[in-house]
């Protein structure tokens, strides 16, 4: 049901204040299309598909032939939301053309037509025919009607296009077109495809089934013509001829769009298609053919209508179509009518400018047909003048702005609907300027800086710095380490932290406010290190030179003053730095020569570039390079030798390092001979990290000197030669005893036995000592005790012995070979031990100069050494250093000091040794003159004697002394 014009002006109102904003007319998104429907199938519906969408929701109808199709007879039709099915279709009621309307309070349109047709097959008949017997090789046509009568064995003949193409075919554009060709002969003939007008065929053409079938894919205009096909064999040939010719259905080179205008204006709607033939156009309104009238009217598919009015609001449909079809383009015309409306559009409520500027104040509500604008200020009527201008959209533009014009502006819309007004207040500022700007600097790498943004602005304004690098806005969150902003409300100063290179570029303060923005821009510069030299090459190498050049890399703002080189092998630690030629290289200098290089060594090599700040990063490595091969020139290092098995000579070196070698194989030339002898034996050892050689022959003298020298050599040559040095053969065993052996008792526990020495020249090398082997008179020499000593040694002690008791023993030498024989037996008894019994009753007169000693004698025991003499041991208390004082008597003096206490013990001494030690007796230090008493307590008799100075008393268990002094 369609809308009177009342309502459709009710539904802009509505629409203009915010109610029903997503109203629409119907728009297809399903259109019905061509379809075959099979006579006899089991199935007994078809359905042809039709969808819009609107709001309100389209509803639906259909017309066949033109005419509506009655969707009250549900036995045959039923309308499944926009698709229409049919019950039991029958070939002669529902043949045709449909389309489908779909309509809602806006407006209709039709969909594009579809036709429905019957497929059935009608008197088809079916027979066995008769055999056909061909040649191999030779063609055949079966053909769908009655049996060919060429069953018969042919011979050769001329060929016969049997299957061809049409003499005209039409082609649509973009299609896909194929010419068959099929001719029969014997010879099989050979089939060939040209266009009449001589024009080669392009590169999409393609020639299928053994060139019986042309194919042209994506059809257009260039491709039109006559073609030929060319059957051909040694009987002759035959030739097929057919025009295609070119069609395009219409399609669209400009929609039409849906479009909302305002009451009293005009529209111009243009669809444009093209096609061939030519399509012509034609407008449906609500699916209706558009009547036109004066205001309406077409002139080549376009569509005008003026003065437009609220009924001609609708559904509008052009249709383009020429003779191979027809296209629809739909769009809804929407005529609104309403009062000013400031809802949608409303003013800006400030607007902040500065003194002197140019402002515009818009003013643009929502009406149908467009307000008539005019302004206030506050309650005054504003009058346009040389400042003061009105726009012809309703705006109102002052320039050069000065403070008499802040106010509120009133803008007063209105049409034949209605009117409404808008304000906005214009606030007038003094303009922002930068009073202290960054300026250029000239950095060096670690340093920190602060460039100065310093503003006057006005009070009323808010302000805002901002700070850009390079054009990019500076992230102070993500770079905190280097920039901070700092500054007062009126400063926006950036300070940047440890300047690195990246840091250098252009920085730009921007100072910004409601009404404007200003920014100043300053160069920073930053000098470092230079940046690594590129594309280091080496150009030429010899055995101990390398030619290389370098490319200069970014100086950083400091220019270059030197270079050095670095050299890295696999022998090296890390890089070293590497000599050159010249010493110094210059920053102006790319090339150089490394000089003192080792032949036949893998090298890499860098360059690192310094200016004033300093050194910077080494270059990438250049490509591994090997020194040529050269001589070698170093010999092997310390050459020795000696040891060994019978017989031998074992020559020793440290093996020359890899890179000293200079060149493939590598080895060693050992040279010896004995010495005294002219000519050198010579051998050649060819592995280079064996680092001895051991020559055998039953002619070498055990521990025999010879002169041995190790070279070298390689692929190139000889190399030098170690200096000469001595080396022993191997060592044996020595052959002959110690001579003169004699064993003589020293106490009850020890025995010296002495010898001679072997002989060096009898030793068989380097002696390394002496093998004591000793036994006593009731053990076995199997079983004897063992003792070695130095072989710069020709005695040895024999200790912790059994006392009284004979002991044998005999000596033998040895080297690194092994021992000698023993020499012969030699024995000697041990000295019985000496007294147990200590020497008794030991008393002591002290003076402040002198000891007197006394004591009981030692009487030694039948098993025991008689008694020799006496030794008295005594030291200061406060010394470990004890001296001795030998004599044959039982008493002593000992001239001491008594400044200090002394300990004293005595010991009766033998040819077996030293006795028990006698008590220690602690001899006080002498301050002044005493009297000493001493008691003697003996049975029955009490003895006491006084004398001036002391008292001697035999030490006991009866006796105590007492001291006085000789005061008392």
């Amino acid at each position: 049901m369609m809308l009177s014009w009342k309502q459709l002006i009710l539904l802009s109102f509505i629409g203009c204040l915010g109610g029903e904003l997503l109203l629409q007319g119907p728009v297809f998104i399903k259109e019905p299309s061509n379809s075959i429907f099979p006579v006899g199938t089991e199935d007994k519906k078809i359905t042809l598909s039709c969808e819009a969408r609107g709001n309100p929701t389209p509803h639906y109808r259909w017309q066949l032939n033109g005419s509506d199709v009655n969707l009250s007879m549900e036995y045959r039709y039923k309308l499944h939301g926009g698709n229409l099915v049919l019950i039991n279709p029958d070939r002669n009621r529902d043949t045709g053309s449909y389309q489908c309307f779909a309509t809602n309070s806006l407006g209709t349109i039709v969909s594009r037509e579809a036709k429905l047709q019957f497929a059935y097959l009608e008197n088809f008949k079916t027979k066995m025919r008769s055999t056909v017997s061909v040649r191999e090789g030779q063609g055949v046509v079966l053909l769908c009607g009655p049996p060919p009568h060429s069953g018969g064995v042919m011979g050769e003949y001329e060929p016969k296009i049997e299957v061809q193409f049409p003499e005209t075919l039409p082609a649509a554009k973009g299609s896909t077109v194929k010419l068959e060709c099929f001719a029969l002969g014997n010879p099989v003939p050979q089939i060939n495809w040209r266009r009449s007008d001589g024009l080669p065929f392009s590169n999409k053409i393609k020639l299928r089934k053994f060139s019986g079938v042309l194919e042209i894919p994506n059809f257009q205009q260039e491709d039109a013509g006559s073609y030929e096909c060319i059957a051909e064999n040694s009987r002759g040939k035959n030739v097929a001829r057919g025009r295609l010719t070119y069609y395009a259905k219409p399609h669209w080179v400009q929609l039409i769009r849906d479009v909302e205008i305002a009451v009293e204006d005009s529209l111009y709607w243009e669809c444009r298609a093209s096609g061939k033939p030519k399509p012509s156009y034609r407008w449906l309104k609500n699916g209706e053919a558009l009547v036109l009238e004066e205001r309406i009217q077409i002139e080549n598919g376009a569509l005008t209508i003026s003065n437009l009015n609220v009924t001609d609001s609708g559904m509008f449909q052009c249709i383009a179509e020429n003779k191979h079809g027809l296209i629809y383009s739909s769009a809804e015309l929407k005529v609104v009518a309403s009062a000013p409306d400031f809802s949608k559009t409303p003013m800006k409520k400030l607007i902040q400018v500065q003194v002197g500027s140019e402002v515009s104040l818009d003013c643009k509500p929502r009406a149908s047909p467009r307000a008539l604008s005019s302004w206030k200020k506050g309650d005054v009527l504003v009058q346009e003048t040389d400042r003061i201008s009105f726009l012809k959209d309703g705006g109102l533009k002052v320039a050069n702005v000065t403070k008499a014009d802040v106010g509120i502006y009133t803008c007063i819309a209105e049409n034949q609907f209605g009117k409404a007004n808008g304000s906005t207040h214009l606030v007038v500022t003094e303009p922002t300027r930068i009073i202290l700007a960054p300026s250029n600097m000239d950095v060096s790498v670690g340093e920190s800086i602060i460039l100065p943004c310093q503003v006057q602005h006005d009070p009323l304004l808010d302000i805002t710095f901002t700070w850009y690098f390079n054009g990019a806005l500076t992230d102070f969150k993500k770079d905190g380490s280097h920039f901070e902003k700092v500054g007062g409300s009126s400063s926006g100063d950036l300070m940047i932290r440890n300047i690195q290179l990246k840091h250098s570029g252009r920085y730009v303060c921007m100072v910004q406010t409601e009404v404007d923005s200003v920014s100043s821009a300053a160069d920073l510069i930053v000098r470092g290190s230079p940046g690594p030299p590129e594309n280091v090459k080496v150009d030429e190498i010899t055995d101990t030179t390398a030619q290389l050049s370098w490319k200069e890399g970014t100086d950083n703002h400091s220019p270059v003053i030197s270079y050095s080189v670095q050299a890295r092998t696999p022998f090296s630690v890390g890089w070293q730095t590497a000599t050159t030629v010249p010493e110094v290289i210059d920053g102006k200098t790319h090339t150089a020569t490394v000089v003192e290089l080792n032949p036949w060594v893998e090298y890499e090599f860098r360059v690192v570039a310094s200016n004033k700040i300093g050194g910077g990063e080494p270059s990438l490595p250049s490509e591994k390079v090997r020194t040529e091969e050269a001589v070698p020139e170093v010999p092997p290092s310390e050459v020795s030798g000696g040891g060994g098995s019978r017989s031998e000579l074992v020559i020793t070196w440290d093996p020359v390092p890899e890179e000293l070698q200079n060149g493939e194989g590598f080895g060693y030339v050992v040279a010896f001979r004995p010495l005294g002898v002219t000519n050198w034996i010579q051998t050649v050892v060819t592995s280079p990290d064996t680092p001895r050689y051991v020559f055998r022959n039953d002619s070498i003298l055990p521990f025999s000197l010879y002169e041995v020298k190790v070279g070298v050599y390689n692929n190139k040559g000889e190399g030098p030669f170690s200096p000469v040095t001595a080396v022993f053969s191997a060592e044996e065993e020595p052959t002959i005893a110690p001579s003169q052996v004699s064993a003589n008792s020293l106490s009850s526990s020890e025995i010296e036995v002495s010898w001679n020495a072997v002989p060096w020249k009898l030793s068989n090398g380097h002696l390394l000592g002496y093998e004591l082997r000793y036994w006593n008179n009731g053990g076995e020499e199997e079983s004897s005790s063992k003792l070695k000593v130095a072989g710069n040694v020709t005695s040895a002690r024999l200790r912790g012995l059994k006392s009284n008791l004979a002991y044998y023993t005999a000596v033998r030498a040895f080297n690194s070979a092994g021992t000698g024989p023993f020499s012969a037996t030699v024995n000697a008894t041990t000295k019985k031990t000496p007294p147990s019994q200590p020497p008794g009753n030991v008393v002591w007169n002290a003076t402040d100069t002198k000891v007197l000693l006394n004591w009981e004698q030692v009487r030694a025991m039948e098993n025991e050494s008689e008694v020799t003499g006496y030794k008295v041991f005594y030291r200061t208390s406060s010394q470990n250093n004890v001296q001795v004082l030998n004599t044959n008597k039982t008493s002593a003096e000992l001239l001491l000091p008594i400044k200090e206490d002394y300990i004293i013990e005595v010991k009766a001494t033998t040819d077996g040794g030293d006795g028990t030690s006698s008590e220690q007796i602690r001899i006080p230090r002498i301050t002044s003159k005493l009297v000493k008493i001493n008691i003697f307590l003996i049975p029955s008799i009490n003895v006491m004697s006084l004398q001036e100075g002391a008292i001697h008393c035999p030490p006991s268990p009866l006796f105590a002394p007492l001291y006085l002094s000789s005061e008392s």
